[in-house]
């Protein structure tokens, strides 16, 4: 089988490799994009705010996809022209479309990537120290990425958590004094919690926020 490019291969092949792809995308959405800062910081929102189940995960996830998609659009178009047409046009080859494709993703990824987290993984590696980024492997960025989105997440989760903590303390502290200890401080607490976030507007600060990080 001769393959000039992905219009040239068998309807049978296609549908396996395309049910192969299909079985990366969920582990790439999260750990190649800003899926997974996006996801810490709504969930450390959520646990701060003491709102149990409100949002849902459902509208969580959902919230999060679409400003995953947002955020990667750029990158998208990029690896769209760049890889994705040509290869579908025939042009090239699946493997010339993976090479065509992973520097917008690299890019964006190493722009994210904190360079201790990259140094680790090219040390564990045994990596030649890279002269320029697109000489660094994605089995190096792709990692080292991940886990400086885990830290991003749980420092921008730190400082929102903060000014809830503080209504916790404040709460507790006069019902304490008042001598009220059989009244649960969390339910005094949340909806002093929940009027802050809405007079402070706080999903299009923590949006904006989220977003801003990325650019």
């Amino acid at each position: 089988l001769t393959v000039n490019g992905v219009g040239a291969v068998s309807a049978p092949l296609q549908i396996v490799l395309f049910l192969t792809l299909l079985t990366f995308i969920p582990a790439a959405l999260v750990i190649m994009t800003s899926f997974t800062r996006i996801a810490i910081v709504f969930h450390f929102l959520r646990q701060a705010l003491g709102t149990q189940e409100m949002p849902s995960n459902q509208m969580l996830v959902g919230l999060t996809l679409f400003l995953t998609f947002f955020i990667m659009a750029p990158v998208g178009e990029r690896i769209h022209a760049d890889a994705l047409q040509p290869a579908m046009a025939g042009e090239i080859d699946v493997t010339e479309a993976l090479r065509r494709g992973a520097p917008p993703l690299r890019a964006f990824m190493l722009k994210q990537t904190r360079e201790a987290d990259l140094a680790l993984f090219l040390e564990l590696g045994r990596q030649p120290r890279p002269a320029t980024p697109d000489d660094v492997p994605m089995r190096v960025v792709i990692p080292a990425f991940a886990i400086s989105e885990l830290k991003t997440g749980f420092q921008m989760g730190f400082f929102l958590f903060v000014p809830f903590l503080l209504i916790d303390l404040v709460v507790s502290t006069t019902l304490l004094s008042m001598g009220m200890l059989q009244l649960p401080p969390a339910m005094i607490s949340l909806p002093f919690k929940i009027l802050l976030f809405v007079l402070i507007d706080g999903w299009h600060l923590l949006v904006g926020s989220l977003v801003k990080s990325f650019l």
